[in-house]
């Protein structure tokens, strides 16, 4: 392969020969390092070329896919000017006819075409030419996919499979110990990070950006992202798969939805603070959410909006996750206000002040498991039936996680960009099939957490799909209320001693029973 030598670093040079020369090419890689980039360079090159083929590229997402097209596209401008033109239409699943899904496509005057399909491998049916499947190891049915990516070699297709690890179970990664045992006869490319700037990685990324490259800041920026990834290094950059089936959430998709904006607010009051009088307790709590939560809350968009609330105490953290629910049903992250260490009377007094405040409140939803079933109840009680009271347990995870996920997914949800929160996310695992948060973590300061801001975005997020239910109580009824008491004063004695608070033992049974 001679196209455009000088643009590519060595690594990228040899995955190029190696596409052109073997029949199935896998490569496990560190993020970031180039490759679907130069795939889409031999997409184009393969379609361009009149005895060249068709190529299908699929991702785990849209997104993925209309960014692997916008790369064909770019090189094709170079390659073949009136294939530059990237075009929309629509993919019928077979099985589904009524669910049609968006694929893109460039195609070149040789008849070939480059086509991003979804992740499901009835796609590749009847297809035949060059197969890559990008990330692989993100894909929900990667074993399906790549027996049907396989069926293509019998015609004489080709396939190119990349990724980073996802867990040692992954079937990515079976496949990668397979090749590497000799078991099939593909050839296998590891890029590790520390290879990729060996290779001329960051000095490519400061002559992109217009920086100067030294040594010195070629060791600093490699400690820092080193940093970033944490625990996950060895996995996300040095191509070693953790003992376990991977992160819930992939991290490309977490990061996918990172936006500015949001406010990410932390309290951590004084060793001893439980111990102070109640007023000063209550003053404290008063004085830091006028400070720094009333000024995000006042400038919220008159919307929907909902919580979720996840309660710790000493070793956990509490967090308050608030959504702005948008025109397009695109669930904004607008706060999240961390608690660690601060005592149940003055978590409720923020949560509370913050509920007060927000614009259209149409629900929440609160850890009410051990701990926090008090705080629940009270807020139940102060707010009525638009705030529930949720068991943490595996069948309330089963029933709620996947939709979270789907969220990430679809692009209907939004996150602020934070270190720690990105940490709480990529917590959640996959245990027995459900998604949890089995093992506590530290932050960079070497502070216990617990996945705790990914929770109360879960919670957050069910309570934005709950359908809003508004009670209200209304003091004219006061004198009515207090005339059938009189009339029937055995069977309500209890209620009689508070007033207008009938309703709570039958809604009590109803959330709890």
């Amino acid at each position: 392969m001679s196209a455009a030598p000088e643009l590519l670093l060595p690594y990228q040079r040899r995955f190029l020969a190696a596409a052109d020369a073997e029949r199935v090419v896998v490569v496990e890689k560190s993020r970031r390092t180039g490759f679907s980039w130069v795939a889409a360079l031999k997409a184009a090159l393969t379609a361009a070329a009149r005895e060249g083929s068709d190529v299908f590229y699929t991702g785990y997402n849209l997104e993925m896919a209309r960014e692997f097209i916008d790369y064909v596209a770019e090189w094709a401008r170079s390659i073949e000017p009136a294939a530059a033109e990237v075009k929309e239409s629509f993919w019928s699943d077979p099985e589904h006819p009524e669910k049609a899904e968006k694929a893109y496509r460039v195609e070149f005057r040789s008849g070939n075409k480059v086509l991003a399909l979804p992740s499901v491998a009835r796609a590749l049916r009847g297809m035949q030419g060059l197969v890559i499947i990008d990330e692989a190891a993100f894909h929900d049915e990667l074993e399906e996919l790549l027996k049907a990516a396989f069926a293509l070699l019998i015609w004489g297709g080709s396939v190119i499979v990349i990724s980073t690890h996802q867990g040692d179970l992954n079937p990515f990664a079976v496949l990668v110990n397979d090749v590497r045992a000799g078991r099939r006869p593909y050839w296998l490319q590891r890029v590790t990070f520390d290879e990729a700037l060996e290779e001329g990685l960051y000095k490519r990324i400061c002559l992109k950006s217009g920086k100067a490259w030294s040594e010195e800041g070629e060791r600093a920026w490699r400690a820092e992202i080193i940093a970033f990834y944490g625990d996950g290094a060895e996995e996300e950059l040095f191509c070693v798969p953790s003992q376990s089936t991977g992160a819930f959430l992939p991290l490309p998709l977490i990061e996918a939805r990172m936006e500015e904006g949001a406010a990410v607010i932390r309290w951590e009051p004084e060793p001893g603070f439980e111990l102070w009088a109640e007023h000063l307790r209550r003053a404290e709590a008063a004085e830091w959410a006028e400070d720094h939560l009333a000024p995000v809350l006042s400038g919220l968009r008159d919307e929907p909006h909902c919580f979720g609330f996840d309660v710790g105490r000493r070793g956990d953290l509490s967090v308050l996750w608030v959504l702005a629910i948008g025109e397009r049903m695109v669930r904004r992250t607008v706060l999240v206000a961390e608690m660690r260490a601060v005592p149940f009377g003055q978590q409720r007094e923020v949560l509370w002040h913050v509920i007060g405040k927000l614009p259209r409140f149409r629900g929440g939803a609160m850890d009410a498991t051990g701990l926090g079933m008090q705080l629940a109840e009270e807020t139940v009680q102060r707010w009525g039936s638009r705030v529930v009271p949720v068991m943490l347990n595996e069948p309330w995870y089963r029933e709620n996680m996947a939709a979270w996920k789907a969220a990430f997914e679809d692009a209907t949800i939004t996150l602020p960009k934070d270190r720690e929160i990105l940490g709480d996310l990529r917590a959640v695992k996959l245990v027995r099939g459900v998604a949890r948060v089995p093992l506590a973590t530290k932050d960079e300061e070497g502070k216990r957490r617990h996945g705790d801001a990914a929770i109360a975005s879960a919670l957050a997020y069910a309570a934005s799909r709950a359908d809003a239910e508004v009670y209200e109580y209304r003091a004219a009824q006061r004198e009515k209320e207090e005339k059938r008491w009189q009339e029937r004063p055995d069977e309500e004695a209890e209620d009689r001693r508070e007033p207008g608070r009938a309703w709570l033992p039958s809604l009590r049974g109803r959330l709890y029973g």
